[in-house]
């Protein structure tokens, strides 16, 4: 299954940021010297990147732009969109032009579609797992350090959600936040007092007295904690949408389904960024 709507790309220059950084990580002070002293540097082929497994596809265009970083002239068709299914054997980009550039490229190119591919494939299980329910699988901010707003984009390429993508555009509230704060109505009042309109706050709890004192003081959103689905749905009912839900803690996917079904909007999950598997992706020479 496909998104349904338009996916927002990752920004360009972030991608450029990323392609840049793992060249000068792999290409180190000399350059691909295999390469250099087998290839001619006038040499050209043809190549395909072939699906091996069953997923969803995500990071094209971070691929694309490792190949024509490696040689500006390297065409790079794509065949499968981001955010689209595959089936092993699927050829998912044709790759033309120099030989040496796209042997230069590959590893880094099948390094960021691999990964990506494998938090898309991981979030589209996920929210398969909650298919029929009101409940939306979001990210968290266990992400890959330099990686971020590409995983996140993965996310939302398996048709997942995206939770804050750092720590300067919404307010998360934490049980250590309110532990230094002196409470939750400390944490709260101090909060509003310092951010501006646009932002908005959520508050972390684990037992429904918390969530008392929190909808008394009012909030945007309420995390709600290492909560039993039946915990969960009592807490729901304490909302009665005065704020928007949202369950965290050890979410797996044999446990989302009946946390998904206690009533919550949103379900965050660490793993489909920091525990997805790579998805197997190959380039063959044609």
């Amino acid at each position: 299954m496909s998104t349904s709507k338009p996916l927002n790309p990752a920004p360009h220059h972030i991608i450029k940021h990323c392609v840049d950084a793992a060249f000068a990580e792999d290409l180190g002070r000399a350059g691909d010297i295999t390469t250099a002293s087998i290839i001619s540097a006038d040499a050209t082929t043809t190549a395909n990147i072939v699906s091996r497994q069953p997923g969803i596809i995500a990071g094209m265009e971070v691929a694309q732009l490792a190949f024509t970083t490696a040689n500006k002239d390297i065409c790079f068709d794509i065949l499968v969109g981001d955010g689209a299914p595959v089936a092993p054997g699927d050829v998912i980009a044709e790759v033309s032009g120099s030989a040496a550039g796209i042997l230069i490229a590959e590893r880094t190119a099948l390094n960021f579609l691999g990964h990506l591919s494998g938090i898309a494939t991981l979030t589209h299980q996920f929210v398969a797992a909650i298919d029929g329910t009101n409940a939306r699988i979001c990210c968290t901010r266990k992400t890959t350090p330099g990686l971020r707003a590409l995983e996140k984009f993965a996310v939302r390429a398996g048709g997942g959600m995206n939770h804050r993508f750092g720590l300067d555009d919404a307010v998360l509230i934490k049980d250590n936040h309110i532990a230094a704060a002196g409470g939750i109505k400390p944490a709260l009042v101090a909060a509003k007092a310092a951010i501006g309109h646009m932002v908005r706050i959520e508050i972390e709890v684990d037992r429904l007295d918390q969530l008392e004192e929190v909808l008394d003081e009012g909030v945007d959103v309420v995390m709600l904690d290492n909560m039993a689905p039946d915990i969960l749905r009592q807490a729901v009912k304490m909302i009665a949408g005065r704020a928007l839900s949202e369950a965290s803690g050890g979410v797996n996917l044999n446990s989302v389904r009946s946390i998904a079904e206690s009533g919550v909007d949103m379900i965050s999950v660490g793993a489909i960024t920091h525990s997805a598997a790579t998805l197997d992706l190959g380039l063959d020479f044609v």
